[in-house]
């Protein structure tokens, strides 16, 4: 007999779509809630079906959709990751075979549902690495009619990335992480410039779940090879090429691309790889006297120059690979003799530096290496494609101290193609684009460190400023570095502020644990967990996350979001008070919401306080909660000192006085903007006046001393 399906709070919070805090209210204000049927103490489970007949009798149970149904069937059947690999190529063949026949598939008796699927995936099950066959069991078929309904209305493609929940992510795997789109589909077309034949022939010896081959595929590539140490992300990737990439020949296959070659023959035409980065155990002991070290062993701490001399060894002569690389391969001492070997060699092209955050790991800065394979009978090139992309696309609000430096993807892009393409086209004759790419001379490179950081090479350069462009620039920057002056002195004057009285005012306080048990204010938290993809990757109409670093500095949200939210995620409205969860130099800020950051959601480390607009002012609370001695009472801890928001005390106040004070919070607020304002732009200026000085363009004032 089948064992009840259980879930827990989080899965219920999903199923309703709710958050948890939601959840945990429902269980201790509601005496017919289900009670724990599993689970632990800590982490009670229930019983679905108890818990569906809950929620429908409230009406609080959306209607499900195919992709919510597969998910529910893949928690009752067997959760081992083996049985959902088993499970691709069934997606592949229901996506070959007409409409119709799965139709008629779903509405099969389960032993004849399992009979079909084990029979109609078994011809697909070859082309998918690692993986055993599907038996005809009848117990499965809940999980096979799910799986083939969630194919038929939402497509292969978004079923493989059910299959792939909570086995395959955004995390790294023995250093390994999976590239984003947009910077697969760049590295894709690096290959080839416009008008010229794209590669037919492409190889990834790290491919993951194969995003790299699958960009290769969107852009013209007939002839798809693949391998990866993980049996699952190789299954994924070839049930992905199998799906997203008809008409190309796709071989995918298991193993340790270093001491495991599958394609110990290939000579591809073309490379993408994406290698593991920090993985010291890549077989430096093992493969010692390799063939494939043209340019020296690689030490063990320099994994990537051993992956970048493996996908140079797949290419026929002049083909080339594109490799998204750790910033620490470009000047780490240790890796200097092969770079110069590299170098020397004409093998390495350029090198692109992107923005911190457009991949994982986010803290960095990760390069693009563009690589050639020397053909016997050319000719040396000269020099070598330098372009720091970092600053390219950055745009900011220069009316608000606060304004959100965000990196514009479409334009890093544009500047890595363009400098690229241009640069190929003239390889001896490229104009340098100031700041952003230039072709340094092969000589240059082969001093003693053997740098080739770009940002070295490109920021390094002299730009030459024209005197007059500067004189009106620094002209321009002086005059809103006086209009700031003057909005500071009108906000710094104005009325008085008159004394209490012969004694301060006391009040009747409340701690916020009191005003939340009265429903006064609501407390919440983001999800300990905060998934996103990189700032300069996201859409600008979504909607961002909100970081402890953006309230302290009194900017915009500029942290990463996700197109599909999470049921935990706290979206912001306006009016909320968002709070630090920890003091900076013994201070915090508390922040209002506006309209700017309604709609984005809460970041780690914050608190947020949502009151009842009808019993608090916002501006008011924010004041209280933010004073000092109010926050030195309610914080712990000596060198990181972390704030109980249920500690701190609020004056006890009608809600008319609250908003005279609230309107002087609010004033305040505005005088510290202003100085943001203004000691930004007189950091500005002065820089833009000392290098023009420096620089022979500008001239000292008349009369000055």
């Amino acid at each position: 007999m089948p064992q009840p399906t259980q879930v827990t709070a989080a899965e219920i919070s999903r199923l309703a779509g709710v958050t948890r805090a939601t959840v945990s209210n429902w269980r201790r204000r509601h005496p017919d809630f289900p009670a724990p049927s599993g689970g632990t103490e800590t982490s009670p489970a229930y019983d679905l079906d108890a818990v569906r007949a809950w929620l429908s009798a409230r009406g609080q149970l959306p209607a499900s959709s195919p992709a919510d149904d597969l998910r529910t069937a893949l928690r009752t059947s067997a959760p081992d990751l083996a049985h959902r690999s088993r499970l691709l190529p069934l997606v592949v063949a229901a996506s070959r075979v007409a409409d119709s026949e799965v139709e008629k598939a779903v509405g099969l008796p389960d032993d004849q549902l399992s009979a079909w699927a084990a029979k109609t995936s078994r011809s697909y099950a070859v082309d998918i690495p690692g993986i055993g066959s599907l038996t005809g069991q009848p117990d499965a078929a809940q999980v096979l009619r799910a799986l083939l309904r969630c194919v038929d209305e939402v497509g292969a493609a978004q079923t493989l990335e059910v299959l792939a929940e909570g086995e395959i992510g955004d995390g790294k795997a023995g250093g390994a992480y999976r590239t984003p789109p947009p910077v697969a589909d760049l590295m894709a077309e690096l290959l080839a410039g416009p008008g010229e034949p794209y590669p037919d022939r492409v190889f990834d010896p790290a491919c993951g779940v194969g995003g790299l081959l699958l960009a290769a595929a969107g852009r013209g590539a007939h002839e798809l090879y693949g391998q990866d140490a993980v049996g699952v992300f190789a299954a994924q990737a070839a049930a992905r090429l199998a799906v997203q990439a008809g008409g190309t020949k796709a071989q995918v296959q298991v193993g340790d691309s270093m001491r495991d070659d599958a394609f110990p023959t290939l000579a591809a035409d073309a490379v993408l790889c994406t290698p593991p980065y920090g993985h010291r155990e890549w077989g430096h002991e093992d493969l010692a006297y390799d063939p494939r070290w043209v340019f020296g062993l690689p030490p063990k701490g320099e994994s990537e120059l051993a992956w970048l001399q493996h996908c140079l060894a797949h290419l026929t002569p002049g083909g080339r690979a594109v490799l998204l690389m750790p910033p620490g391969a470009a000047f780490r001492p240790s890796g200097r003799r092969i770079r110069a070997e590299m170098v020397r060699s004409g093998a390495l092209r350029a090198i692109v530096a992107l923005p911190v955050g457009v991949a994982q790991p986010l803290h960095i800065g990760l390069q693009l290496w563009l690589l050639e394979r020397p053909h016997p009978q050319a000719t040396l090139p000269p020099t070598v494609l330098m372009v720091d992309s970092a600053g390219t696309g950055t745009t900011d609000t220069r009316d608000t101290p606060d304004r959100r430096s965000t990196l514009d993807w479409p334009a890093v892009r544009s500047a890595a193609l363009d400098a690229w393409h241009e640069f190929d086209r003239h390889p001896d004759n490229y104009d340098p684009v100031a700041g952003v790419a230039r072709a340094v001379p092969v000589v240059d490179l082969l001093d003693e460190a053997v740098d080739l950081s770009p940002a070295r090479h490109v920021r390094a350069a002299p730009v030459a400023a024209k005197p007059d462009e500067l004189a009106e620039m620094a002209y321009e920057l002086r005059s809103r570095l006086r209009l700031a002056a003057n909005g500071l002195v009108a906000l710094s004057g104005g009325h008085t502020w008159p004394p209490a009285g012969a004694d301060p005012r006391s009040w009747r306080t409340a701690t916020v644990a009191d005003l939340l048990r009265g429903a006064a204010l609501t407390l919440l938290r983001a999800p300990a967990a905060i998934r996103g993809s990189s700032p300069a990757l996201q859409d600008s109409e979504l909607p961002r996350t909100l970081t402890a670093r953006d309230v302290v500095s009194r900017r915009p949200a500029s942290g990463a979001g996700e197109e599909e939210r999470s049921d935990e995620d706290v979206t912001i409205e306006a009016g909320d008070v968002i709070l630090p969860e920890m003091l900076h130099e013994g201070v915090s800020t508390a922040r209002v919401a506006d309209a700017r950051d309604a709609g984005h959601l809460l970041g780690r480390h914050l608190h947020l306080l949502r009151p009842d607009p009808a019993r608090l002012d916002p501006w008011f609370l924010a004041g209280f909660l933010a004073a000092e001695d109010n926050l030195s009472a309610a914080s712990s801890g000596t060198t990181v000192v972390r704030v109980d928001p249920r500690r701190l005390r609020i004056p006890l106040l009608p809600l008319d006085e609250q908003q005279r004070y609230g309107k002087a919070f609010r004033q305040l607020h505005a005088l510290r903007v202003a100085v943001d304002i203004a000691n930004r732009l007189a950091d500005e200026t002065a820089r833009t006046l000392a290098a023009g000085l420096t620089g022979g363009a500008l001239l000292p004032p008349e009369g000055s001393r």
